[in-house]
């Protein structure tokens, strides 16, 4: 119990530290622009003309709604958290009391299958759970694009979507949202495991320390090759929902995730957010500037 309640403080103090990157990544991912693109210079320095980043979009954000308004959905955040967090720590221990009764040597493959599914459960039900508060934090959040104050306080926002959208509407992004989260994890866990067994010797000095590394290698790999997934889960989340920001112009009406993500992938959009520095702009727009200056 006291092991879970760290978690969910250290959870909630990262996640309060966190939200603002949060919040302007969201805004990018339903391609709200309300900054021009200037001229700067790449990774190799060169000059190109790049979208604002993180800095730049924040002070929009302080310059309209102040240093609060870089909080929008933190309540429902929280929350999802902090039960996330509960369920995730119930269901690893009801897996681990109900495991195999021969247990698999540590370090090797079948170990780490059983770990992983342990986690993968233990992570989808935390997901399913709270899935219906990330909602309401993407719709807060996205209610900067068109001034709206349909979504407030968390109950309210419970009422909100129940009375417009049904059950269902609790649920929007939740099927993208759950394959990345698995496809994530299995990447991440067997990469690692591949790494450290044929990669890294055991006798060699500091090896928990280049294990511990691997992992986080894969992870941020893993997590970028699933990114797909995260962007069409919340475009979907705020999809038709009566918000400006997920209606046309930000966002055709798509009526599955799958007609989202084939959209996203003809216009050579599956990343957009997923940087939030050195941001390019579409070569559509580019020509467009070009123009502008020389004409």
């Amino acid at each position: 119990m006291a092991d879970t309640c760290g978690q969910v403080l250290l959870g909630s103090g990262l996640t309060v530290l966190s939200h603002p990157l949060m919040y302007i990544k969201v805004l990018i991912q339903v391609g709200h622009e309300p900054l021009p693109p200037s001229l700067g210079r790449n990774l190799f320095g060169r000059q190109v003309y790049q979208l604002p980043g993180l800095f730049a979009y924040a002070k929009h954000i302080i310059k309209i709604d102040g240093k609060v308004g870089l909080f929008k959905g933190l309540g429902p955040r929280l929350c999802a958290g902090t039960i996330g967090t509960v369920v995730h720590s119930k269901v690893v221990q009801k897996c681990q009391e109900q495991g195999a009764p021969q247990k698999a040597a540590d370090g090797s493959l079948q170990y780490v299958v059983n770990e992983t599914t342990k986690e993968m459960i233990a992570r989808s039900c935390a997901t399913i759970v709270t899935h219906p508060f990330h909602v309401i934090t993407l719709r807060c959040m996205v209610q900067f694009i068109g001034r709206e104050t349909k979504y407030s306080g968390v109950f309210d926002s419970i009422v909100t979507v129940y009375r417009e959208e049904g059950i269902l509407g609790f649920f929007a992004g939740l099927i993208p949202r759950l394959l990345g989260d698995v496809l994530s994890l299995w990447i991440c866990n067997l990469l690692a495991h591949l790494i450290n067994t044929y990669a890294i010797d055991d006798s060699m000095s500091h090896t928990g320390e280049m294990k511990n590394c691997s992992q986080a290698v894969t992870g941020f790999f893993a997590s970028m090759l699933t990114y797909p997934f995260v962007l069409v889960s919340n475009l979907m989340a705020v999809n038709d929902c009566g918000l400006a920001g997920g209606l046309p112009p930000y966002a055709s009406v798509y009526p599955t995730w799958v007609d989202c993500w084939r959209h996203l992938s003809r216009d050579g959009n599956m990343s957009r957010g997923n940087s939030l520095f050195f941001r390019k702009i579409p070569a559509g727009k580019m020509y467009a500037i070009e123009q502008k200056r020389f004409f």
